[in-house]
């Protein structure tokens, strides 16, 4: 029998990587498994904040909310959503420890301070061993960022949610020394009235995303209450700040450029490329000019191993599902200065990198940084081009990867597609964790398309083990398609015929004046 592996919550700080502890650092690297929290959109700081610490082939469980603020259908209601989200978030935490792994549970701060770091624990520390990694809590950042004391003396801190009731939240603040008020966000406005309607409002601080470069400390009454983020905290000193409050709107330490070795030390740029399916031929000349002008690439590893190296370039790689840190670091790195290269097969904006950078880029904090996207050669089109023009007339791209959205949603599109009696190029057909999308794909598709329509089973075409095979809708066999596979599916007008060189396949441009593939080869 294999020895159960043990859980680590790990606390990672505030945000800023240089205050992640020692220990959690070496836990981070060794450990067996990356678990870690985020909300639908999928970016995770705690993520993030642990990204330079982890080592390449690490397995990671990305434990994605259902709701956060939004509402739900769930008959359980918010509560009831969430409870069963954490149930199965512990299964598939315990699965790993049962098969001797060890994990890492991500916490940003502190795992037993306002941390979902708490809700496994309490589901899996009486199954296997545990142990708690501390962290420097979001407290104590904002507490150095203000640079005051919070309390001295027999002076009593308070640490009040920003959820309660505002008149629950006035007779608490009246009866403390100091306070920290967590869980701001949406709840500032009554935060604001607990303030006044206390007395404490002119004595009140507000700092905005501690320790890192978007750092900001602004007196409480000066806050808008529409850009206030979750990560968010107000202070109330106890003692009489002997410095004048807030130090700056922006911590000016925390946000100095400071240019990377071989940068102007200004603003640089990001420029997302596309390399193509797979042969080195297929990558543009204005892509090879944009990887040998830039200072740092960004990327999955399989894909940056297909960009020479260059003396001097710094290489940032990651896995393949992370796709808004990778945008962030991108983005940050060009804030510094950095010419950063975002890395994508094929085209980067069919199902790649152009659409995370660009969705990040739009965050205000990102408003001076210029990104350009480089078009490459589509994996689709590599692929028909192998069998002649099944992309002919008019098609559709549609990911089976239900990753990012519901199966429900790609099922809806495909019939829908299939309706309009349209080919389908169909990226991301399945992985090692889904296996089933293929069988389902083809049977809904059956309902619409005769068994005998010609798919096209393209494999790493362009690469060291291409093969491109053309099959019937009816015989298409789902175990012989992975995550390297694109395939075809035709239309009513498409048409395979053989000929001496293999078989071809066209999908025409008129309706009604399709050939008949046996008259063709009579």
């Amino acid at each position: 029998m294999s020895v159960a592996g043990k859980l680590w919550g790990v606390g990672l700080g505030p945000g800023d990587p240089e205050l992640v502890t020692v220990k959690a650092a070496k836990v981070i690297g060794t450990a067996d498994v990356i678990a870690f929290h985020s909300a639908r959109h999928g970016r995770s700081i705690s993520r993030r904040t642990a990204a330079p610490y982890m080592r390449q082939g690490q397995l990671e469980e990305h434990l994605v909310y259902p709701v956060t603020t939004e509402t739900t259908d769930h008959p359980g209601g918010y509560q009831g959503a969430i409870d069963e989200f954490y149930e199965q978030a512990a299964e598939r935490l315990a699965a790993h420890l049962a098969a001797g792994r060890s994990v890492a549970l991500l916490a940003a701060g502190d795992p037993l301070f306002y941390s979902s770091y708490m809700h496994m624990h309490r589901r899996l520390a009486d199954r296997f061993e545990t142990e708690i990694i501390p962290g420097i809590t979001s407290v104590s950042a904002a507490s150095a960022a203000l640079g005051t004391p919070l309390v001295e003396g027999e002076q009593v801190l308070t640490v009040l949610p920003g959820t309660m009731p505002v008149d629950e939240l006035t007779r608490r603040l009246r009866a403390t020394d100091a306070a920290a008020i967590m869980k701001l966000g949406r709840t500032y406005p009554g935060v604001r009235q607990a303030l006044s309607d206390s007395g404490r409002l002119s004595g009140a601080y507000y700092v905005e995303r501690a320790s890192t470069t978007d750092q900001r400390v602004l007196h409480a009454d000066a806050v808008d209450d529409a850009e206030v983020p979750y990560f968010s905290i107000t202070l109330v000193p106890g003692p009489e700040p002997t410095t004048p409050l807030p130090r700056a709107e922006t911590n000016p330490a925390a946000r100095q450029r400071i240019a990377d070795p071989g940068t102007t030390g200004r603003v640089g740029e990001v420029v997302v490329v596309g390399l193509g399916p797979g042969a080195p031929e297929w990558t543009t000349d204005e892509v090879r000019a944009a990887l040998a002008d830039a200072t740092d690439l960004v990327g999955y590893t399989t894909y940056l191993n297909r960009v020479p190296q260059r003396p001097g370039q710094r290489r940032h790689v990651s896995d393949n599902r992370v796709e808004s840190e990778r945008a962030a670091m991108a983005l940050d790195l060009a804030e510094r200065g950095a010419r950063v290269a975002v890395v994508s097969s094929g085209d980067p904006g069919v199902f790649a990198m152009a659409a995370a950078v660009l969705e990040e880029a739009a965050d205000p904090r990102w408003r001076e940084v210029p990104v350009r996207v480089l078009p490459g050669l589509t994996a689709a089109n590599a692929v028909a081009s192998r069998v002649g023009a099944p992309l002919g007339h008019d098609y559709a791209m549609i990911s089976l990867s239900d990753r990012l959205k519901p199966w429900e949603m790609v099922a809806q599109r495909l019939s829908a597609v299939a309706a309009a009696d349209m080919a389908i190029a169909v990226y991301n057909p399945a992985s090692s964790q889904r296996t089933w999308q293929v069988g389902a794909m083809r049977d809904l598709l059956l309902e619409h398309r005769k068994p005998d329509t010609p798919v096209v089973v393209g494999r790493d075409v362009g690469g060291p083990a291409e093969s491109v095979r053309v099959v019937t809708l009816g015989d298409l066999d789902p175990t012989e398609v992975d995550m390297r596979t694109l395939l075809i599916i035709g239309a009513s007008t498409t048409t395979a015929f053989g000929t001496g060189h293999g078989t071809r396949v066209y999908t025409s441009r008129r309706y009604g004046t399709v050939r008949d593939a046996a008259a063709d080869n009579a």
